[in-house]
């Protein structure tokens, strides 16, 4: 579509071509249009960043601009924020801009909303951002190719509610500059080259929810801390280079939903305070050398997963007095330095992966009161040493240290017989009898009353059977009633 026949209207003030595929014509590179938008939506997709860049360069009133996917191509155009005074949402994602971003020479301080993710912007993020966009609460300029540091005047943007740097190439050390954003919810700075520790502290309120700083390169133990104040729903520390214990202070955050740690270097036991996490929903701990995991007397469900199988340093793993599901996963033959390995009051079913002989520094294994079947794992090695208290109340289960032996044949069910025993009535199932036939009764009686109420005929003739035998019973007792009561019947 063209833009050309539009820009006679004096009066528009809004236009929303989003969904369309937009490219610029020859014409809309000679004209100036007459009229002052408010509201500018063009998400789709196209081509031609001229005639855009003609269009938009003579607007002054914008109050909200959305061109995402359109390929406007060459450096941010930081005029068309100076330009546009009265700007609050600027929505450019994936129009393949690149250079450096540029901010307005002067403050923009209605600015809520800047996108510019997806892009090919290069360089550091302006020093100065936080000056000039002091209104700002959401930023968000993923998956650039933007590198430097955080600049700490992004701390002073105390309105900010989300902030998104992923994928980018930024480096440094995650500082105090996120100490001041008081309203932050939203954190991901996933997918850069952060190193150095964890701050201390946030230091922000208590409104934070989502951490987002996987995939970088930081070092050391988890020093930084949230009082039971904080309401995280989702932490992402996965991919890094962690070490140390996982902190007990994680039990404290009663809405966290989703807690990822795998491929660091954490080390010992997971804190028994986890199993506070009512509302956890994933946790992945997989990729770290933790050597004990005790999750039991909870009400976990689902399936155990797989990945538990990737933990191979664990040394003890309790997962007992569950609700668990499904099949042992056979992952759990991966991990060659366990001693202890309890499963035991569960709904597990499925057979026990014959594999786990290759435990050899297996000391105590349970899978008792669970729906396990098939055959019990070879008794070689260590799993000669394992009693029947191991897999007692698995009904499907058999063989040794087991009583039931695979493959043989059920004993045959005795031939009833007739017996004339006061306690037996016979071969017949009287239960059975008894429903049959009360259930064959009420057939036949909504039968009949179907049949008299759908013909007129056979009713009258019912009607006037039951007359008739009621007049004959009600004239047996009158003649016979002086015959009876000879023979002593009142």
């Amino acid at each position: 579509m063209s833009l050309s026949p539009l820009y006679n209207l004096t009066k528009l003030k809004s236009f929303n071509g989003s969904g369309n595929e937009i490219y610029a014509e020859e014409d809309d590179y000679n004209q100036s249009p007459k009229f002052q938008l408010e509201f500018l939506n063009l998400k789709g997709h196209g081509q031609g960043g001229g005639a855009f860049s003609k269009l938009l360069y003579h607007q002054v009133s914008l109050k909200y601009m959305d061109l995402t996917n359109i390929q406007m191509k060459g450096e941010f155009p930081n005029w068309l924020i100076e330009n546009n005074t009265y700007l609050q949402e600027l929505h450019l994602e994936n129009c393949s801009f690149s250079g450096p971003f540029l901010l307005p020479k002067n403050s923009h301080v209605d600015l809520s909303l800047l996108s510019i993710s997806m892009n090919y912007f290069e360089g550091q993020i302006p020093s100065e951002i936080g000056d000039h966009l002091p209104g700002l609460e959401i930023l968000l300029m993923s998956d650039n190719g933007l590198n430097g540091s955080i600049p700490s005047s992004l701390g002073n943007i105390s309105s900010l509610q989300v902030l998104d740097l992923s994928n980018n190439n930024l480096q440094g050390k995650i500082l105090g500059w996120i100490g001041n954003m008081s309203s932050l919810h939203f954190l991901d700075l996933s997918g850069n080259n952060f190193s150095g520790s964890l701050p201390y502290r946030f230091n922000t309120s208590s409104k934070l929810r989502y951490v987002y700083l996987s995939r970088n390169k930081l070092q050391g133990p988890i020093t930084m801390a949230f009082d039971d104040s904080f309401e995280i729903i989702q932490l992402d520390l996965s991919h890094n280079n962690l070490t140390g214990r996982i902190p007990e202070w994680i039990g404290e955050l009663s809405n966290l939903r989703v807690l990822l740690l795998s491929y660091n270097n954490f080390e010992g036991e997971i804190p028994i305070q986890l199993c506070k996490l009512d509302q956890l929903t994933l946790i992945d701990l997989s990729h770290n050398y933790l050597s004990g995991i005790d999750f039991s007397c909870n009400n976990f469900t689902g399936e155990i997963p797989t990945g538990i199988g990737n933990l191979t340093m664990i040394k003890v793993l309790n997962l007992s007095h569950n609700s668990l599901t499904g099949p042992i996963p056979p992952t759990f033959s991966n991990l060659k330095d366990i001693e202890s390995l309890d499963l035991s009051y569960n709904k597990l079913d499925g057979e026990i992966p014959p594999r786990l002989t290759e435990l050899f520094f297996l000391e105590f294994f349970s899978v008792a009161h669970n729906n396990l079947s098939g055959k019990t794992p070879a008794r070689v090695a260590q799993f000669a040493t394992f009693e029947e208290s191991c897999y007692k109340d698995n009904p499907f289960l058999c063989g040794q240290p087991l009583s039931k032996v695979c493959g043989a044949a059920m004993p045959p069910s005795p031939t009833p017989t007739l017996t004339t025993n006061k306690d037996n009535s016979g071969f017949m199932d009287m239960d059975v009898f008894y429903v049959t036939f009360g259930v064959a009764y009420i057939m036949v009686l909504l039968v009949i009353g179907a049949v008299l109420y759908i013909n007129p005929y056979w009713r009258r003739a019912w009607f006037y059977f039951i007359e008739v035998s009621i007049n004959n019973c009600y004239y047996f007792l009158v003649d016979n009633l002086p015959i009876l009561s000879k023979f002593g019947f009142s």
